[in-house]
């Protein structure tokens, strides 16, 4: 899918071609010299702008080489009159001062929370006490023992009578699929599950329509380029009603139907359920909607949702179907690249699988299902995952920005997110970061840090995770941002982690994938770094 439908580029093209129409007389102007200098010019009028539209199609590569030329920071400006004004750090000290050092002085801000309006003030996009409560409601749900046990039987079931079944349906037709798009089928039920109670069933063999899941999409590549243009731009685009943000409203109010049918079906369930004779003193229930339904804070006098309530469960199903259906797709495509460290992840499997044999614990056909209890202590499957969040991370940009404004100061940070400093702060790579700067962490250039991870670091290596008495290297969060890090670290690492590798044996162990002849794996541009076009591959059952 291309980053804006024809429709939008309509719009888009005058401002564009205008850039571009400055950039190449520009840069004929050059002198060789400058030709050959890899930092971006900066020009009268357009500023930085003009690289930055040239090269936006490689956006995450092209930041990793200015990375990597200027000493792991750099600052961009567009148009002097635009508002645009970047600092760009990889740099790990620069990292851990803004998100765990002095993270108080990073806070979000409303220009992020504008961005993402969809979210309203759900914990996505809330700072200080609102935030701080938010997140010990969720820090509470996520630690309830019966949630996490659900949370797993949800994972294992879909696993066992949906992912794998498809499988063994593809690998029989022989036929190229998206495994991408299996994936984010799967992470969708599977979110939905724990947090709404039902099974929204858009893993099946008939492939039905995954227009939430596109809506969600829209929210992050409309999201990003809200993100690369001023302000005032797609504020006139909205009210105008045209280009993207006709997109952005159309996924928006698609995704606030979905919520209230979702919760008025968990509404009608509990009631059922209460009418059928509950138990006196039995447990309540255990998906995560349940707990806000009788919240005044959530919900009227007469029970209906308040809009608070629909964006925080929007802000679930992002959160939960983007992290992991991103992570799992890049992974097996670095699996496929990589039948060395398949074969190494079925050498850690083998003993268990072997344990197994005798009992019928798959999803048919012979086929092995791995319990979470089974995969967690697995360090060189673990690592094989880390590895390939740490070149593909779901969230590839971090963004906060400098705001003067001291409501704000005890905010601290959160994931793919806009930050705000709230006064001049020199960092420790001696830059100073003023008031109203955007602050860019691009995570995919993190991870492409040779002064980090060594001159191999744009190899997919797994062993670099490994300690030579055989356990997970622990690299800090400052390092490696794919769950954040600081005050805002992901509260749900633990048992995504557990889902992901439980996913990974089954497939791993069961099926044998190729890649699609021809096709070419690269990155999308967007909030959230999906694959391009899809991951085609073709399945053989093992």
């Amino acid at each position: 899918m291309a980053l804006y439908p024809p429709g939008d580029l309509v719009v888009l093209l005058p401002f564009f071609m205008l850039l571009l129409l400055v950039y190449v007389y520009l840069r004929r102007s050059m002198s060789a010299k400058a030709r050959n200098t890899l930092l971006p010019t900066e020009w009268p009028v357009v500023g930085m702008l003009p690289s930055l539209v040239v090269n936006l199609h490689r956006l995450f590569d092209y930041t990793t080489d200015l990375l990597a030329a200027s000493g792991n920071s750099f600052e961009a400006r567009g148009p002097p009159m635009s508002g645009l004004r970047f600092f760009v750090t990889r740099d790990p000290d620069n990292v851990r001062h803004i998100f765990i050092s002095n993270f108080a002085n990073y806070p979000k801000g409303e220009e992020f929370a504008s961005v993402f309006d969809v979210m309203g003030d759900s914990f996505f996009n809330a700072d200080g006490e609102s935030w701080r409560r938010q997140r010990a409601r969720v820090q509470h749900i996520m630690s309830n023992p019966r949630l996490l046990a659900f949370m797993a039987a949800c994972c294992r079931g879909k696993v066992e009578k949906g992912l794998l079944p498809i499988l063994e349906h593809m690998a029989r037709a022989g036929a190229p699929f998206d495994l991408q798009c299996l994936i984010t089928r799967f992470a969708f039920d599977m979110t939905a599950m724990p947090v709404f109670g039902a099974d929204t069933c858009r893993l099946s063999i008939d492939m039905p329509p995954l227009d939430v899941a596109n809506a969600m999409d829209t929210v992050m590549q409309v999201g990003f380029f809200r993100h690369t243009v001023p302000v005032s731009c797609w504020k006139l685009m909205r009210s105008l009603g045209i280009g993207p943000e006709r997109r952005l409203a159309a996924a928006q109010r698609l995704l606030r139907r979905f919520v209230a049918e979702m919760i008025e079906k968990r509404r009608a369930g509990a009631a059922d359920t209460a009418t059928d004779g509950e138990k006196e003193g039995a447990p309540p229930p255990v998906d995560i909607v349940s707990s806000y339904i009788g919240d005044p804070d959530y919900v009227d006098e007469d029970g209906n949702p308040r809009e608070f309530m629909y964006a925080t469960f929007i802000n679930y199903m992002v959160a939960g179907r983007d992290t992991v259906g991103t992570a799992l797709s890049w992974f097996f495509s670095n699996l496929i690249k990589h039948p060395r460290v398949a074969a190494r992840i079925r050498e850690e499997l083998a003993p268990i699988a072997s344990r197994k044999a005798g009992a019928k614990s798959g999803g048919g056909g012979g086929m092995v299902v791995f319990e979470p209890e089974e995969t967690k202590p697995l360090v060189y499957l673990q690592a094989a995952l880390f590895e390939s969040m740490r070149l593909y991370p779901p969230g590839p940009i971090e963004r906060k920005m400098a705001l003067a404004d001291d409501s704000m100061r005890l905010s601290p940070p959160g994931p793919i997110e806009r930050k705000m400093a709230l006064a001049d702060d020199v960092l420790p790579s001696g830059h100073t970061v003023r008031a109203g700067d955007n602050i860019l962490i691009p995570l995919y250039s993190m991870g492409r840090d040779a002064g980090v991870w060594g001159e191999d670091c744009a190899e997919y290596r797994p062993e670099r995770w490994v300690t030579e008495d055989g356990k997970l290297r622990h690299v800090p969060a400052h390092r490696f941002m794919p769950f954040n890090a600081g005050p805002r670290s992901c509260l749900g690492k633990d048992i995504s982690v557990v889902q992901m590798k439980s996913v990974i044996a089954a497939v791993a162990w069961n099926f044998d994938l190729e890649m699609a002849r021809g096709h070419v794996v690269e990155p999308k541009v967007s909030v959230v770094m999906q694959i391009k076009n899809g991951l085609m591959v073709k399945a053989k059952k093992r």
